[in-house]
């Protein structure tokens, strides 16, 4: 049980340094003979670092309501 506090609490460090991400999806705009002509697209991705500092709480008292062992 200790483990899987300590790694929510570092899932929550990353996400509370990490506010988010971005990724881009390619959409094909023309396709003439061979010639194909395409076009990225960017999606973000955010939440707030408070979602980080809830999870490093959760894995907190995971961490020590864990059994020793």
């Amino acid at each position: 049980m200790k483990k899987i506090g300590i790694a929510i609490m570092v899932i929550g460090i990353l996400f509370t340094v990490f506010t988010g991400f971005r990724f881009f999806t390619k959409k094909k705009v023309m396709d003439i003979g061979s010639v194909s002509i395409s076009t990225s697209k960017p999606h973000n991705v955010n939440w707030s670092p408070y979602v980080g500092v809830a999870l490093i709480v959760t894995g907190g008292i995971i961490f020590l309501a864990g059994k020793k062992g």
